[in-house]
C-alpha cells in the first residue's frame, strides 16, 4: 500500500478542540484503538505536525492508521496564530510564504499542550512526536522541550530557508544536542536538506548513539506520508514507516 497500512486494532477517529497559546482554540483529530479503559493506558502516545498545507483528511487518516498500530494520536492544527487570511489561503507558494510568520514559542507551547491534551483524555504516560516537512523541523525542536520521550522527524529542514530568516522562527541545528531519542528521516535528492546539513547534524549527534539518521539514496522531498504526491515512493514510504513504528515502539 501507499500509505501507512492498517494495523491490528479497530481504531476510532473524531475532531476536537483544545486550548493552546493565548488561549486559542485549536482543533485537532484524535484517534485511539478500540479498548477497555485498563487497556487505553497501556498505549503509547503520538503528537502529529503537519506539513505546511496544515491538519487536513490526510492527516486525520495517518492518525487513525497510526492507532490502528496501539496508538493514541493527536493532530492538531499548527496555524491557528497565523492570520485569518493566511490561514484560508490554500495557495501552496503563498502559503509557503506565511510560515515565516510563525513563532516558535507558540508552536512549541502548542505542541506540548496537545500532548497535555492527549494524556487527559487517554490517560497515557509515554509521549511520542512525529512531523513532516515544516513539521519535521519543528518536531526537531519539540524534542529538545523535555516533554516527549522519542521523536521521529521526517524531512525536516536543518536550516531556515532565507525567506523565513530574521523573524520568530529558530534553524533546529545548533540546538539538538538535548533533543530526545530521535529518528531523523530523509531523501537523498531533497534540495531542502542537503547533504552538509546531514553532515552537520551527524557532527551534533556524534555522542548520541540514541539518535539515528535514516536517508533513503533516490527519494526526494515529501516522499513518505502523501502518496498522491508525484514525490511519492510506495517501497521506500513502507519502510520508513517500518522504522518509524519500530521507534516509537523500543
Amino acid at each position: 500500500m501507499a500509505q501507512l497500512d492498517i494495523g491490528p486494532y479497530e481504531a476510532q477517529k473524531s475532531r476536537i478542540f483544545f486550548s493552546g497559546a493565548n488561549a486559542v482554540e485549536i482543533p485537532a483529530s484524535f484517534a485511539s484503538p478500540l479498548a477497555t479503559e485498563s487497556q487505553a493506558r497501556k498505549f503509547p502516545g503520538v503528537v502529529i505536525h503537519p506539513d505546511f498545507m496544515g491538519l487536513r483528511p490526510l492527516f486525520e487518516d495517518i492518525s487513525w492508521r497510526l492507532a490502528t498500530h496501539g496508538f493514541s494520536v493527536i493532530c492538531p492544527d499548527p496555524f491557528v496564530h497565523l492570520s485569518k487570511e493566511d490561514q484560508a489561503n490554500l495557495d501552496p507558494a503563498a502559503r509557503m510564504r506565511s510560515m515565516a510568520a510563525l513563532d516558535d514559542e507558540l508552536q512549541m507551547h502548542d505542541l506540548i499542550a496537545a500532548a497535555n491534551e492527549l494524556t487527559k483524555l487517554a490517560g497515557i504516560s509515554t509521549m511520542n512526536v512525529t512531523g513532516f516537512c515544516l513539521g519535521g523541523m519543528q518536531v526537531l525542536k519539540a524534542a529538545a522541550t523535555g516533554r516527549f520521550d522519542r521523536a521521529v522527524s521526517f524531512y525536516g529542514q536543518l536550516r531556515l530557508p532565507p525567506e523565513w530568516q530574521g523573524g520568530t522562527m529558530g534553524s533546529p541545528l545548533g540546538n539538538l544536542g538535548q533533543v530526545c531519542p530521535t529518528l531523523a528521516i530523509f531523501g537523498a535528492l531533497d534540495p531542502f536538506s542537503p547533504a552538509a546539513d546531514i553532515a552537520d547534524l551527524r557532527k551534533e549527534w556524534r555522542d548520541r548513539p540514541d539518535c539515528e539518521i535514516l536517508i533513503y539514496p533516490k527519494a526526494n522531498h515529501a516522499f513518505v506520508h502523501d502518496p498522491d504526491r508525484p514525490s511519492h515512493r510506495q517501497s521506500d514510504a513502507m519502510d520508513a514507516w517500518v522504522h518509524t513504528l519500530d521507534w516509537f515502539n523500543s
